[in-house]
């Protein structure tokens, strides 16, 4: 495992916007259904003029963190859309543009598998696929390398709660896992109530607090099958073979860096890069606009296919 700090220049005025009040929604939308019936909605960007009678180099497969959605992420994604990529963003079912069921998954392993549908469907074109996972998704993200091995080129993950320093209080816990048994429908609120936690932009804060597709209660069973993960990624830590790419947030007051750390130098992979931002809080996406994990993600995506082309020659 490689691993250094990436220092940048932070601006003076940490109001400025770079939360996606000013970004207008390019993407299109798109569903597909699972074989349980559920319809997901999801995002897909592109650069129709960069685009056009060519593939994308890679397309890039997301999947935010518990409380946010797609629509936290415009920038990113038209982003990466511009250099090339494609940007298939999932809202997690329950989620975001996803409303049926808000907050609940009949079990994680149901989660894994609706992202499997979405990657067997778009590799059908033979495009790489890299999947990137934010937060609470970097969870997703590793045991999806246990259950649906050999799908993808790579594995990103952006500040990922696999180990959070965040948690519900003790007796609400045992109410969860009592209402698991008795009424798992039964909603709690999700341990990110303050939208500092996330950022320190001030702009940023308030769209979160406003936003209305936020999760900002999960039912009992959502959080249940989320411990539930938890002892799952003990035997995927042990599965994960492809290159993987992580970034972590020097002020991340959501994750504990050390734990993330520990655990990702024990993928198997032997290709696990790290980069670290001193002074940069949980979601990157707000950070400052001349922040360079977005370049950082592109370079390494585009490594990994220079490496791809060379291994089939």
């Amino acid at each position: 495992m490689t691993s250094k700090l990436r220092e940048f220049e932070v601006p003076i005025d940490d109001s400025i916007d770079t939360s996606p009040s000013l970004i207008q929604d390019t993407s299109r939308h798109e569903t597909f259904t699972t074989e349980d019936g559920y319809c997901h909605t999801y995002r897909r960007f592109f650069d129709p003029d960069k685009m056009k009678n060519r593939k994308p180099q890679a397309k890039i497969i997301t999947i935010h963190g518990i409380q946010s959605h797609g629509g936290w992420y415009l920038r990113s994604s038209q982003y990466l859309a511009k250099k090339e990529f494609e940007i298939i963003f999932l809202d997690r079912r329950g989620s975001g543009l996803n409303s049926k069921q808000r907050g609940d998954t009949p079990s994680f392993r149901r989660l894994l598998d609706d992202l499997a549908f979405l990657v067997r469907m778009e590799a059908q074109d033979g495009v790489p696929i890299f999947l990137q996972t934010i937060s609470w998704g970097g969870k997703l993200g590793t045991g999806f390398c246990y259950r649906h091995p050999n799908l993808l080129q790579g594995l990103i993950m952006l500040c990922p709660g696999i180990f959070a320093k965040v948690s519900p209080p003790f007796r609400q816990r045992l109410r969860i896992a009592l209402s698991r048994l008795l009424k798992p429908s039964r909603l709690f609120p999700v341990p990110l109530s303050q939208a500092s936690l996330f950022t320190g932009n001030r702009a940023a804060q308030q769209w979160i607090s406003e936003d209305q597709l936020s999760i900002r209660e999960a039912t009992a069973r959502f959080l249940s099958n989320s411990v539930l993960l938890d002892i799952y990624l003990k035997r995927a830590q042990k599965k994960v073979n492809i290159p993987v790419l992580l970034l972590l947030a020097g002020k991340d007051q959501i994750v504990d860096n050390k734990e993330v750390r520990t655990y990702c130098q024990e993928f198997p992979n032997n290709a696990t890069e790290v980069i670290e931002y001193p002074e940069s809080e949980h979601t990157l996406e707000f950070e400052p606009t001349n922040h360079p994990y977005l370049n950082d993600i592109q370079n390494w995506i585009e490594r990994q296919l220079v490496h791809r082309a060379a291994a089939r020659s």
